[in-house]
């Protein structure tokens, strides 16, 4: 005789979920508002200047002290307290407050079912930052397309002069060079300095020594390099250590900045000093995973050694080579510093980012610069997709 043992039917997520009781939901609902209001009120308070005085004379008025609340009511605090209060308050807020929100904001995303808790929770933890980004890159982007097209006489004047203008086709034939010769020197020498340094004892100091120049900015490159290529007219002291070098061998000295092209190129120079260290970096890390079962079956083979760097290490590292070559490219896209520290533009050494800085802040035409923005990011835009495509076919953000 068989007993039919009756089925039942397992409980779904949702259903075996405990229930929350009113308590809690309440709780939970009213400590997140609680919490909004008083990160509302906090950014008030940062907001107004008078915001700590108010603060220290409500204090004094409620422990009953009239009389020192009048009197910060009427001359205030200091600058310096009033900026160490503001100062505290926004780590407060900035810290404690936005923990402090998540973690209520998490509590009465764990009221809803498993199922809902589940499609809500990233939206409170990844919405804010991708919120961000929209508000700070996709509409900045969109607002200076629309710039572009609306402003100074219109999408036909801006463009005609961004793609026309004696002025900025100076500027395009500049960012070629600086594209071309920038990008190539900085690559072509990092990949010999990896190579030439991959096997001697002392690598790490010999890199250090290269990889130097980028711990400084631009600005500071700009600043040392102007030094270099100082220029004195013949007969005076040359402070330059190129003229200087010049002088001595009894050779007239060079205007290296007023002297077009010479002064680009001399610019060029700069960046490739700065760049030159980063490309450097991650070719030998890129050279490092050769592996050394191929090299040593080249050098069987009858290889030498320029003919495995040529044949085999370069091809190998292909990817690192245009990883690096596309950032400096874009990098190099954008200059503006260097420029702008050493001829500010002048000496047909503009370029189109200092273009268009100049449109904007000195001649105040919105529309041609947001032209300008639109061409440099219509430019950069298949060097960041090619960047993308090589990193996925290395297996990177795949």
């Amino acid at each position: 005789m068989t007993h039919n043992t009756p089925t039942t039917k397992a409980p779904s997520q949702d259903s075996a979920a405990p229930r929350n009781t009113p308590t809690e939901i309440i709780s939970s609902v009213a400590i997140l508002a609680a919490i909004v209001l008083i990160l509302r009120a906090s950014l008030s308070f940062l907001k107004n200047p008078d915001g700590p005085s108010n603060l220290f004379a409500s204090f004094y008025d409620l422990v009953g002290a009239g009389g020192s609340a009048e009197a910060i009511r009427a001359s205030g605090l200091s600058p310096i307290t009033n900026k160490l209060i503001i100062a505290v308050v926004a780590i407060a807020v900035g810290i404690a407050g936005v923990w402090a929100l998540f973690i209520a904001a998490n509590r009465v995303i764990d009221l809803f079912s498993p199922r809902w808790a589940e499609r809500l929770r990233p939206f409170l933890f990844v919405g804010p930052a991708v919120a961000l980004l929209g508000f700070f890159l996709v509409y900045p982007a969109i607002n200076t397309i629309s710039t572009s097209i609306t402003d100074d006489g219109g999408a036909i004047e801006n463009y005609k002069f961004a793609l026309t203008d004696p002025d900025m086709l100076v500027a395009f034939r500049n960012n070629i060079l600086w594209l071309v010769l920038g990008t190539g020197g900085s690559v072509l020498i990092g990949l010999i300095i990896a190579q030439l340094v991959d096997r001697v004892k002392r690598e790490a100091l010999a890199k250090t020594f290269i990889f130097l120049p980028m711990a400084i900015s631009m600005v500071g490159a700009s600043v040392v390099w102007g030094f270099v290529y100082e220029w004195k007219p013949p007969g005076q002291p040359q402070i330059g250590v190129l003229n200087a070098g010049l002088d001595a061998v009894g050779r007239d000295p060079i205007a290296w900045l007023q002297t077009a092209p010479l002064n680009t190129l001399a610019l060029i120079v700069i960046m490739v000093w700065l760049q030159t260290g980063f490309a450097m970096v991650i070719l030998s890390a890129a050279i490092k995973g050769v592996p050394g079962e191929i090299l040593e079956a080249a050098r069987i083979d009858g290889a030498n050694e320029f003919q495995i760097f040529r044949r085999v290490i370069v091809p190998s590292i292909k990817g690192s080579v245009i990883t690096v070559a596309t950032t400096i490219f874009v990098a190099i896209l954008k200059v503006f510093d260097i420029v702008f520290v050493t001829t500010g533009g002048k000496f047909d050494t503009e370029v189109i980012a200092n273009r268009m800085f100049a449109e904007m802040f000195k001649f105040r035409n919105f529309g041609r610069a947001s032209a300008l923005a639109v061409v440099l990011l219509v430019v950069v835009t298949p060097i960041m997709v090619l960047n993308v495509r090589n990193l996925r076919r290395q297996g990177i953000g795949a």
